[in-house]
């Protein structure tokens, strides 16, 4: 049987996933070899739009995934989101379909604990100032998830819309100390320990140099398309470069790309993933001063490790339409 999951679902039942340890067991499974991550691929469609079915199998949770994401900007136009997502698992021993959930709900939820596990492994263990670039729904996941595993007392926030400014503020409700409102992305970077920039910029709005000694950056509002960038190839450029997936950058981040045609980064340097830092494979930050960059552009890995616990936990509750997509079969 193959369980229907509607975002209202998802969303009731997403509480109970402990959704940082989901995330942060995945990127260690993608660092041991115990995940199959290829890069994806992009299928133009009409009026800019963009479609990207990402993949992913975990042998360890016994499925395999594929999440549709349409990235379609003029649907802006028309009062719909501007990205919306599928995701289908199935079994890896059967083949099975084993669940159809929404993809919005678990895509926010996991791209915020990824930033969290990147801070954890990336960022001064000091750092108490959290900065954003942007004041979305992502941005509120993104002070969530970060508050988890940082001592933040302070918050730093630009967004270009004060009614998102307002609603960023209304969300917060004053639980998590200091609020300041930051004239600019620049402010931001000058006073925050850690930066997380979710705006869908196509041009950069972070210079490389602003950022100070022993800052830590989480890149991850650009669209994924080759041409659109936070950052400037300088701040790619200015310390440790890490990313999720080496492919899936090449692939989709144009933050990365353009810093190579820019020529602040070379086209064949050796990419570290965060996966290889989670399994003590590969060194995350070496000195007080250095910065660290986290490249974000999203894997079908952490869609599937979201999902997994959803999944469980649905059967558990009975929730979510059960179909048999295939006729069983006659046994004679």
């Amino acid at each position: 049987m193959t369980i229907v999951l509607a975002a209202g679902q998802i969303a009731d039942l997403v509480g109970g996933v402990d959704v940082y340890a989901a995330v942060e067991a995945i990127f260690a499974d993608l660092g041991t070899g115990a995940m199959t991550q290829p890069a994806p691929i992009a299928l133009a469609g009409a009026d800019d739009a963009v479609f990207l079915p990402m993949a992913a199998r975990s042998d360890r949770l016994g499925l395999v995934a594929v999440k549709l994401m349409a990235d379609i900007p003029s649907n802006a136009s028309r009062g719909l989101p501007s990205q919306r997502s599928t995701i289908v698992v199935s079994s890896v021993s059967t083949g099975e379909c084993v669940a159809v959930l929404d993809g919005g709900i678990i895509t926010r939820l996991r791209t915020a604990a990824t930033s969290a596990v990147a801070t954890r492994y990336l960022a001064r263990p000091d750092s108490r100032v959290l900065g954003l670039i942007g004041a979305g729904n992502l941005a509120l996941e993104h002070v969530r998830a970060i508050r988890r595993i940082a001592p933040i007392g302070e918050i730093v926030v630009w967004s270009r819309s004060t009614a998102t400014l307002d609603r960023f503020q209304d969300a917060l409700g004053g639980q998590f100390g200091a609020l300041t409102v930051a004239t600019g992305p620049q402010e931001v970077i000058e006073r925050a320990d850690i930066v997380c920039t979710l705006t869908p910029s196509m041009e950069p709005i972070v210079r490389g140099d602003w950022l100070r000694p022993g800052q830590h950056v989480n890149a991850v509002g650009a669209r994924p398309r080759a041409g659109h960038r936070e950052l400037d190839g300088a701040a790619m450029a200015r310390g440790l470069l890490v990313v999720d997936s080496a492919a899936t950058a090449r692939a989709k981040s144009g933050d990365l790309v353009q810093a190579i045609v820019d020529g602040a980064l070379v086209d064949d340097m050796v990419l570290r993933e965060l996966g290889d830092i989670v399994a003590r494979t590969a060194p995350g930050r070496t000195g007080h001063d250095e910065i660290t960059v986290f490249d974000s552009v999203g894997l079908a890995a952490q869609d599937l490790a979201v999902a997994a616990a959803v999944i469980d936990l649905a059967v558990k509750d009975g929730v979510g339409h059960s179909t048999r997509l295939r006729a069983a079969p006659v046994l004679a």
